[in-house]
């Protein structure tokens, strides 16, 4: 096993073996390209470009984008619960209000699967699948998403799986 991270260390990180600069893009499938779209901007609030008539490009908050693409079969499977997409607002009480807010329009946008707000894995969250069965996280994070975990460094045991784990002020 490696030396344990430090903020000192983290800052210090490689580009490993293959010289990477950036984590750019994730790529998810859906069943109707001008309905997803629609989804992406007017529920999520995403910004988007149409990049061929099977695809376009989503962004929120900073430069890493999600290429969605068109199934070329017209039929996909459920994206797995540990798969999903993390989506951050600054309170929990921003998380409350985007789970009523889902579970207003559930129906108007094909979602499902929307699980109740709690406590888990470091952050105040909830769940849900799109109309497309992609999954999504919706948590309360700080200014900057999971950049906490690096400033602390890694964790033994259970570490912010733990229930009494010392969780950031905007997640507690």
């Amino acid at each position: 096993m490696g030396e344990l991270a430090t903020p000192e260390r983290a800052k210090q990180a490689t580009r490993g073996s293959l010289g990477l600069r950036f984590y750019s893009h994730a790529t998810l499938e859906c069943l109707d390209i001008a309905k997803t779209r629609r989804f992406f901007e007017e529920f999520l609030g995403f910004e988007t470009v149409q990049m061929a008539d099977i695809s376009f490009w989503a962004r929120l908050g900073g430069d890493q984008i999600i290429v969605v693409v068109q199934s070329p079969t017209g039929k996909k499977q459920d994206m797995p619960f540990l798969n999903h997409n993390g989506l951050d607002v600054a309170t929990d009480a921003d998380v409350d209000a985007a789970w009523a807010t889902i579970k207003e329009h559930q129906d108007e946008w094909g979602m499902s699967k929307v699980t109740k707000p709690l406590v888990q894995h470091g952050t105040y969250c909830f769940y849900f699948t799109d109309m497309d069965g992609n999954m999504w996280e919706i948590l309360s994070n700080p200014e900057g998403g999971y950049r906490w975990g690096f400033e602390r460094g890694d964790q033994e045991g259970k570490g912010h799986m733990s229930r009494d784990f010392a969780r950031p002020e905007t997640t507690s």
